[in-house]
């Protein structure tokens, strides 16, 4: 337990401990070839680095799937009819028009299914030069749809009642009912367009062998602004500039991507030269300010991926006064978030005040409608007060019959931010005289449903913000764990509200982008009006990137640096 500002203040404090990263440079290589973008003949060419050593080249396979670095890659080499831009909104890539209602490619059919329309652009070519075409989109979603390929499942697939190919640039998906994220089907967000050509007679020969070709790797054929050259294992990977890229040649030459897994050896390499672009995740806030404090030739860029929140427990908690909104509104008012965001995050990610991150397109349209909690102790005690709780011999708080005011905050171990976050927020609800007690959970636990869903008072978590189905639905009442589901279940905080699932309901329903906008100020005005949950601060995911480097826009909650590569350049030497 912390007891006062200054034992607090210690367990803020991130203490960056500087190695000799010079020794381990040999991992990523030496400095900038002498071929490199400061002559005026020689090609332009972007020196990266991802975290990993990828085994495959397919973010939708089930190995690659957590290996950093694969997905902005896999935007490389690869693009689909559409593409996340850095606000999270959809953007024509393959096709030449996002479907929506107000083109007329979205449509409501009268027994309450939907169709989206997605036109080809013309002259769209796989690498290989062979045509791109709505069989391969046909093609693809038969893949996607085999339960027997250890893919990565997409619940959307089994929300789609056909695919049909009308022409070779034309194809239609009919939806069983109404899907709000129907536009970013063939997208990096549900999987990429799959090469008919090249795929369909390994399928049909052998299902068990069709993700052991050599085309998810060293031979891989995709549509997007770079194409693959050379593939050295545990070394590097080289891409070229696609001549034949629909949107246009990307400015840039050459990427070379090094693969450098320990974060030391990645510190050395930019420092000295070697790497001048983080792909993916990569480098902590600590080791990402670590380098830009050192190396004037570069910068940090910061992605928001996901929030850090302390969710109540809502349905069996210890003690009762946790159900009470204007007790939990008290202890947010004695959080000091940006305290808390200035050094745990360095400055780099903001205050949580909302569920919407600020970088998402959405929130200007909602932000009068958050409910916001500024640091104020004083205003915390008061509210405690006025609750009929009284202070004992301590100066802690005490029930009003006497008994001990205790709140545990629980958090899983093993994750350095998560643990800072949790002594602090224990501390600062110490402060205010709310006897907190932090529990790191062994992570053995995490796996034990009934334990997790049964936490007594608040569980710290990062979890995603993207505004998607997958991550509302972490809301719904349907979704809480309980004993009649096994436990089963991504509510957390097992709150149930038939007012606020209407919400999530309808937002999930509502396809035009105005009027779902509008519900999403209702669904955050909900959430931070009843402070469920008790929202913290938003995580930065740092990328590293040289001065030298131009157009690079940045990233949306579910996309890559890599959406506008073909964009990319380089200025100076």
């Amino acid at each position: 337990m912390l007891g006062s500002r200054t034992g607090a203040a210690v367990l803020l404090i991130t203490i960056l401990t500087w190695t000799d990263a010079c020794a381990a440079l040999g991992a990523g290589g030496t400095g900038p070839r002498g071929d490199g973008p400061g002559s005026n003949s020689a090609p332009k060419r972007i020196l990266a680095a991802v975290m990993s050593d990828p085994p495959l080249l397919s973010f939708k396979l089930n190995p690659v799937s957590n290996v950093p670095g694969v997905d902005a890659i896999d935007d490389l080499v690869n693009v689909g009819l559409t593409t996340m831009d850095d606000t999270s909104t959809m953007q024509a890539r393959l096709a030449e028009a996002v479907p929506a209602l107000e083109n007329g490619l979205w449509t409501f059919l009268p027994d309450g299914r939907m169709q989206t329309t997605w036109r080809i652009r013309p002259d769209v070519t796989w690498h290989d030069g062979e045509p791109f075409t709505s069989a391969d989109l046909v093609f693809t979603t038969t893949i996607d749809q085999d339960r027997d390929l250890p893919t990565s499942r997409d619940f959307a697939y089994d929300l789609i009642e056909s695919v049909d190919a009308r022409d070779p640039l034309t194809i239609t998906v009919t939806w069983k009912k109404p899907f709000i994220e129907a536009d970013t089907m063939f997208s990096q967000l549900r999987g990429f367009p799959l090469p008919k050509h090249i795929l369909e007679s390994a399928y049909a020969a052998d299902e068990s062998t069709f993700l052991e070709v050599p085309y998810w790797s060293t031979e891989f054929v995709g549509t997007g602004p770079y194409r693959m050259k050379e593939w050295i294992r545990g070394g590097s990977m080289q891409l070229e500039a696609n001549d034949a890229y629909v949107l246009g040649r990307p400015k840039v030459d050459v990427i070379e991507i090094k693969f450098i897994p320990d974060s030391n050896a990645l510190v050395a390499n930019i420092l000295a030269g070697a790497v001048e672009l983080t792909l993916g995740r990569s480098l902590s806030v600590e080791q990402a300010v670590q380098v830009r404090d050192q190396w004037p030739a570069g910068r940090i860029g910061v992605g928001i991926r996901d929030w850090i929140a302390v969710y109540p427990q809502m349905l069996n908690p210890t003690p009762d006064l946790i159900t009470d909104v204007q007790f939990r509104r008290a202890l947010m008012y004695a959080l000091d978030r940006q305290e808390m965001a200035d050094t745990l995050e360095l400055g780099l990610a903001p205050v949580a005040h909302a569920y919407v991150s600020p970088n998402d397109a959405e929130y200007p349209s909602i932000e009068a409608s958050i409910v916001r909690y500024e640091h104020d102790p004083r205003r915390a005690t008061e509210m405690l007060v006025s609750m009929g709780l009284t202070r004992g011999p301590d100066g802690m708080f005490v029930t009003p019959s006497g008994g001990r005011l205790a709140i545990e905050v629980r958090t899983t171990a093993g994750d350095d931010l998560q643990e800072k976050a949790a002594l602090a927020t224990a501390g600062y609800w110490q402060r205010v005289g709310i006897p907190s007690d932090p529990l790191l959970s062994p992570r053995q636990r995490a796996r034990d449903l009934e334990y997790r869903a049964n936490f007594p008072g608040f569980e710290l978590v990062r979890q995603p913000t993207a505004l998607t189905y997958d991550s509302l639905t972490r809301f719904h009442g349907k979704q809480s764990p309980l004993p009649e589901t096994n436990y089963v279940g991504r509510n957390r905080m097992r709150y149930q509200n038939a007012e606020f699932d209407g919400l999530i309901d309808t937002f999930l329903t509502t396809i035009s982008r105005t009027d779902r906008v509008a519900i999403l100020g209702q669904i955050v005005h909900h959430m931070t009006d009843q402070v469920i949950p008790l929202a913290l601060f938003h995580n930065a995911q740092p990328t590293i990137i040289a001065n030298r480097l131009v157009n690079l826009r940045g990233q949306g909650s579910e996309g890559t640096y890599a959406w506008n590569a073909e964009q990319w350049d380089v200025s100076g030497p």
